[in-house]
């Protein structure tokens, strides 16, 4: 789901996959209190909501709530309110590194965003000092940036006659050890939990790993060449992680995916 920078996301692409990014978001919702979801006046952000899935559903877990989309990108946020019926969830372009809501925030929920963002780790007491007391913080983000398939990026951008183009991408921002997330918040909160999930993603077809960081990860590199670099770029890596996730004889290619979550109720 995307952040507060200009990179253009292919929507499509990245629904591709959300089922395997579904489950994370599910789960990190599912620690949230429904009983302090529905504040009178309170809105449930969703910041980074990406195609708006997430949103959908949190408007479903929270009958009584609006529900606020905040992203970056024009083409997600399009294809949020093209898929969208519910009159009380609405979508708003917005830059999450500085966040200010309309609406007083009841819960302050993000799947998949922050970690593109430098220093994210500061911002969080900032987030939580938007709620009330009693508000829900909720966060995940993908921890997986010392693996294969985020490792590989850069050693393939730095193979070819590309590396000086692909020099300017800035690499995901490294998401800390939990530890560093409790202390941060600890001070303000009631309730604090933080915790790690490794899933073991079965994917298949061609490609299967290369496909699935296209349209995240691996897509600042490919918008900065064109063809047939772009393709040729593209082959590099995915032999990188055909060797480092090979497929089974049953066909599936098991991708081991880290992620981290916090769940945090202000004091």
């Amino acid at each position: 789901m995307s952040d507060g920078k200009s990179t253009t996301w292919d929507a499509n692409l990245y629904l591709k996959f959300a089922d395997h990014r579904m489950r994370p978001a599910l789960d990190l919702m599912g620690r949230l209190d429904p009983a302090n979801g529905a504040r009178p006046g309170h809105a449930i952000y969703d910041l980074g909501c990406g195609a708006g899935n997430i949103s959908r559903i949190l408007a479903e877990r929270f009958p009584e709530a609006p529900v606020v989309g905040i992203d970056s990108s024009e083409e997600m946020l399009a294809k949020a309110r093209s898929q969208t019926v519910d009159a009380r969830v609405t979508f708003q372009k917005g830059d999450l590194a500085h966040f200010q809501p309309d609406l007083p925030p009841g819960i302050l929920y993000s799947n998949a965003a922050y970690h593109w963002l430098d220093g994210h780790i500061d911002m969080f007491p900032g987030l939580l000092k938007l709620l009330p007391s009693g508000g829900q913080l909720a966060i995940q983000m993908p921890r997986n940036h010392e693996a294969p398939s985020h490792a590989s990026m850069k050693q393939a951008a730095e193979a070819g006659p590309w590396r000086d183009k692909l020099a300017r991408v800035r690499p995901i921002a490294p998401v800390l050890e939990p530890a560093r997330y409790y202390d941060a918040l600890k001070p303000l909160c009631s309730d604090l939990e933080v915790w790690e999930t490794i899933y073991q993603q079965p994917l298949t077809g061609k490609d299967p790993v290369a496909q699935y960081t296209s349209s995240t990860g691996l897509r600042p590199y490919l918008e900065l060449l064109q063809e047939p670099e772009r393709t040729d770029f593209y082959n590099a890596y995915a032999a990188l992680l055909a060797k480092a996730y090979p497929t089974r004889p049953d066909g599936i290619t098991l991708f081991p995916f880290r992620r981290l979550f916090i769940v945090a109720r202000r004091a």
